[in-house]
């Protein structure tokens, strides 16, 4: 967009108007998916209702003092930008019509206290991590461990590699964290059944990670 402009309601800002210095700017960060989704995995990725936002998300570029000026406007009490030119939000409509992620099912729940995330994470990747970092394993080694994939993999290795694929976009671009290049393993055990994992509201999850990282930068 040319300057960066904010549209809301027929109006314009441009991110001159919002008065950002260069010491205020936030130090962003996103880790892109290399390449796009295989036509291999495309199945699993449509049942467990990441496929629209698998064929979105490469290529995305972040302005830091767009985000940073936004950032600047974010009111808590209200959970809205306040703009010069009226209250804006996030909703989760938002979510599901720019991502098509799920937004009216079941909530993303559970608790991973007691799990064995090792055991889990090579019963359903089929490799396990040398580096389990608090329960994050870090996003090179699942693209180190899963490569394009081939036509000679079984069914049982194309889930693997959907499941694999599936974590490198929540922590790459989802529900990214300060670490970088870190993504939680808790995010696994939601992937067991594609068809299970369908009918969870992940758009929900996604835009509550969004409003906890603005508070966090508020």
């Amino acid at each position: 967009m040319a300057r960066e402009l904010i549209r809301l309601d027929n109006k314009h800002i441009s991110v001159d108007q919002m008065k950002m210095s260069i010491d205020q700017v936030l130090q962003c960060y996103i880790c892109n998916i290399f390449g796009p989704p295989s036509p291999l995995t495309e199945n699993y990725l449509r049942e467990a209702g990441f496929w629209h936002v698998a064929t979105i998300g490469r290529g995305w570029k972040l302005d830091l003092k767009l985000i940073s000026a936004l950032i600047e406007r974010w009111r808590p009490e209200t959970h809205t930008f306040h703009l010069p030119c009226g209250e804006c939000t996030i909703t989760l409509e938002d979510v599901h019509l720019q991502m098509g992620l799920p937004m009216d099912r079941y909530a993303v729940t559970g608790s991973v206290s007691s799990t064995d995330l090792g055991a889990i994470c090579y019963e359903l990747l089929g490799a396990i991590s040398d580096n389990i970092n608090g329960g994050r394993i870090e996003m090179g080694w699942l693209r180190d461990t899963f490569p394009e994939p081939d036509n000679d993999l079984t069914e049982l290795e194309r889930i693997r590699y959907a499941r694999a694929y599936i974590l490198e976009m929540i922590g790459g671009y989802l529900m990214l964290d300060l670490s970088r290049n870190l993504v939680h393993l808790r995010w696994l055990l939601k992937l067991i059944d594609f068809r299970a994992a369908g009918k969870l509201t992940w758009g929900s999850a996604v835009l509550a990670t969004l409003y906890k990282e603005i508070y966090r930068a508020t």
